[in-house]
């Protein structure tokens, strides 16, 4: 009701600030229409941070909207610039649907490209409503940019934005001494009092060990585990995920990045089914289930990381309240944080969670925790001098192509694999026999794997992927044990590697 009432308000930059499992999905959705009935908006666009949960919020909406919603994301992306007439880079959409579902990388990469392809969509976005989901996931290194985006098409555009999570970011302006961080001004938060919502939803009891510095080795975590019939366990790290997993009783469930769309697919459905039916249920995962999939198991294990992904985790426990009290446990693992943006927010929970707090994730918490990590980002909140180079010079020009090439949220550190995993076999091989199609693409992209580029020659070299003749570019699995049907793609996880390659 409350967005259906600040709906009609005039457009601008709204917030949705609901704890995780209180209904953000369809809310934001009804927000949406009305403001687009009221204010005759175009269409809505609802931006999903990953890719591994775009198509169950398409197919979400399809069920209410129909064929009035388009999905549009992409796992393999051509790169050849000059050939802008291939039959993969033709998959692109217009956006001329009432409801687009896309990923933030779709959006953000065509918002600065100066490539034709993702161009061609941006006059539909104008006089739209844009839903953000999960807007704490936005990158922090390209944040100020973004931010600059988002208040330019609200100005100039008439773009309304709604920016939905269960932890807001803190994105007021704040100006110090020795940081300045623009932000947004004159948001208007859509939930009245989000403490007491807060309150009346919460549904969980956080566990914290004695000692935030004392670190449960892998074999004591997994003998701690094991005590309970049913579990959701998530790790920072792939291959924390991997090594834990192995050490667990046969049927426990892996997830995480080194599994493909339609393999991590299958296990969540299944994980789900068995939470429905009671079937005692273990799962080692990394925070790929921290975003729009929809668990509730009675007891989480979450490493320790950032309050936002901490208050995720805790929204896969008890989500619908059938039990009096939730159990989420934090751990310290033995291995370190990967370095960067995951340290810094890990080491901000640390020092947060160890204060003498009631609600540690309580809204004000995740205000101060935003707060310090934009503090400590500093300049690297525009890491890449985006805003510079769309700064126009003396002679009134403008680095449009050097802007474009800076801004990639998905790095050129990792190379999109084709696995063999059920159908992906048969999709394979008919890509090695009739080349890439629009269609036949389409079908792959639920069977592509993100591997580290310094990991690619020496997997070619050791026979277990090859590049395509018919397909430059595009790298398959050809050896039988380099995807493992429970663990996903094999390779030594304790080689010495890029630290993006170990995050979910």
């Amino acid at each position: 009701n409350q967005c259906k009432m600040k709906a009609e308000n005039d457009p601008g930059i709204f917030t949705l600030s609901v704890p995780t499992g209180g209904g953000k999905t369809l809310s934001s959705m009804a927000f949406a229409l009305r403001h687009a009935m009221v204010h005759k908006k175009q269409r809505i666009i609802y931006v999903i941070p990953y890719t591994s949960i775009i198509e169950q919020t398409a197919d979400q909406f399809r069920e209410i909207f129909g064929d009035s919603v388009i999905e549009h994301h992409s796992n393999v992306v051509e790169d050849d610039e000059k050939n802008e007439l291939s039959r993969v880079r033709l998959a692109c959409e217009n956006w001329d649907a009432p409801i687009i579902v896309t990923t933030t990388v779709q959006f953000f990469e065509s918002l600065f490209s100066c490539k034709t392809s993702r161009c061609r969509k941006l006059h539909n976005i104008v006089n739209s409503v844009i839903i953000l989901d999960e807007v704490q996931l936005l990158p922090s290194e390209y944040l100020n940019p973004i931010l600059f985006a988002i208040k330019e098409l609200n100005k100039n555009y008439g773009v309304t934005f709604l920016l939905s999570t269960a932890t807001q970011p803190a994105f007021s302006p704040q100006e110090g001494p020795d940081f300045s961080f623009p932000g947004l001004s004159d948001t208007i938060e859509i939930i009245e009092a989000p403490d007491v919502l807060h309150r009346e939803l919460k549904r969980v009891t956080i566990e914290l060990p004695k000692d935030l510095n004392l670190s449960i080795s892998w074999s004591d975590l997994a003998d701690e585990l094991q005590q309970y019939p049913t579990f959701l366990c998530i790790v920072n790290r792939r291959d924390d995920c991997f090594n834990l997993h192995a050490m667990m009783p046969e049927g426990t469930y892996h997830l995480s990045g080194l599994m493909c769309g339609a393999h991590r697919s299958k296990v969540i459905k299944e994980i789900r089914n068995n939470l429905i039916a009671g079937i005692p249920t273990r799962v080692i995962s990394t925070q790929v289930v921290e975003a729009g999939v929809d668990f509730d198991f009675p007891v989480v294990y979450r490493a320790l990381a950032g309050l936002d992904s901490i208050a995720q985790a805790a929204g896969r426990c008890n989500r619908e309240g059938k039990l009096a009290d939730g159990k989420v446990v934090v751990f310290i693992p033995p291995s370190t944080f990967p370095v960067g943006y995951l340290r810094q927010a890990g080491e901000i929970g640390r020092r947060l969670l160890s204060e003498d707090y009631i609600d540690h994730l309580a809204p004000e918490r995740f205000y101060a925790f935003f707060k310090e990590l934009y503090w400590i980002q500093g300049d690297n909140l525009d890491r890449h001098g985006i805003l510079r180079l769309l700064a126009q010079d003396a002679e009134l020009r403008f680095s449009f192509r050097f802007a474009s090439r800076k801004f990639k949220i998905i790095k050129d550190t990792q190379v999109s694999v084709l696995v063999r995993y059920k159908k992906g076999s048969e999709l394979i091989d008919l890509l090695y026999r009739i080349g890439p199609s629009r269609e036949l693409m389409r079908k792959l992209q639920r069977y592509v794997v993100n591997i580290p580029l310094y990991l690619i020659g020496k997997l070619v070299d050791a026979g277990s992927i090859e590049e395509l003749r018919n397909c430059p570019g595009t790298y398959v699995q050809i050896s039988h044990i380099f995807y493992h049907p429970v663990t996903g793609v094999q390779y030594d996880v304790d080689a010495p590697c890029d630290p993006e390659s170990l995050m979910p």
